[in-house]
């Protein structure tokens, strides 16, 4: 039985990336769309999501775009590297849904030991999420999802794992994003980018690195929230994104207490 997965949107864009040069495209009100995934990182050995297809809605009509291939480790796709899932012409118009449909075989890997990923009853008649933009007949755009991957998992009491998926649109062509590297890894911190009411978070990768893509354009304070009691929390203040290209923190020193 396949699960429907609505997308836990915090914005939603698409970016415009060619042109098409099948002229039917401009006569039916059609507009290519690619779909590509990339990951916030989480600490376990693997994901892997079995995806069906993805449902895109517009005032134009209703696509199904399947997508035909294996389930595959979302943790390898992370800091700017995407996951291509699926590319196909949908009705042009104003975008209004988009729907995650999974198979039966995702699962997750911890310490070597695969087990099987389920889904809340509740989510299996979908959860409608409204994402409001314009597809134009004949311009071709890329849906970019970021898949929150520590948000996503939650073990049960009697040892299970389910998958909730926190998936959030990245708004490719009117953004930024914020990188750096923590040292001590051994921190292992979670870390924040914080904008008035609005927060972004991720945790740091084995490597010691972070990485904020579809980062809207201002000013941002990076809060760094060790999980290890023997070090320090850091705030830095006033990270200034700009759009189109990536801030660069470099190397960011967490002090013991």
């Amino acid at each position: 039985m396949k699960t429907l997965l609505g997308l836990s949107v915090v914005a939603a864009a698409l970016s415009l990336s060619s042109c098409s040069t099948d002229d039917s495209k401009t006569t039916d009100g059609r507009t290519p769309v690619t779909i590509q995934i990339t990951d916030a990182p989480a600490y376990y050995d693997g994901i892997f999501l079995d995806i069906d297809h993805i449902e895109v809605i517009t005032d134009g009509g209703r696509e199904v775009i399947d997508v035909d291939i294996d389930p595959f480790d979302i943790l390898d796709y992370r800091e700017g590297e995407y996951k291509f899932l699926a590319e196909h012409d949908v009705p042009s118009g104003r975008l209004q849904e988009v729907r995650l449909v999974l198979d039966d075989d995702s699962y997750i890997v911890v310490d070597g030991v695969e087990h099987d990923l389920t889904t809340p009853s509740g989510q299996s008649s979908g959860v409608k999420i409204k994402v409001q933009d314009d597809l134009i007949p004949n311009i071709a755009y890329t849906l970019a999802l970021d898949f929150d991957a520590s948000k996503s998992i939650h073990q049960t009491g009697n040892g299970k794992y389910m998958l909730k998926p926190v998936i959030r649109a990245i708004p490719v062509a009117v953004s930024g994003a914020i990188t750096g590297l923590i040292s001590p890894i051994t921190a292992m911190p979670h870390v924040f980018a914080i904008q008035g009411t609005d927060t972004l978070g991720t945790l740091a990768s084995p490597t010691g690195k972070f990485y904020f893509p579809g980062v809207t354009q201002g000013t941002y304070d990076i809060l760094i929230e060790p999980t290890d009691d023997a070090y320090k929390s850091l705030t830095i203040q006033d990270v200034t994104v700009t759009t189109g290209q990536t801030k660069d923190l470099g190397t960011i020193e967490i002090l013991t207490k």
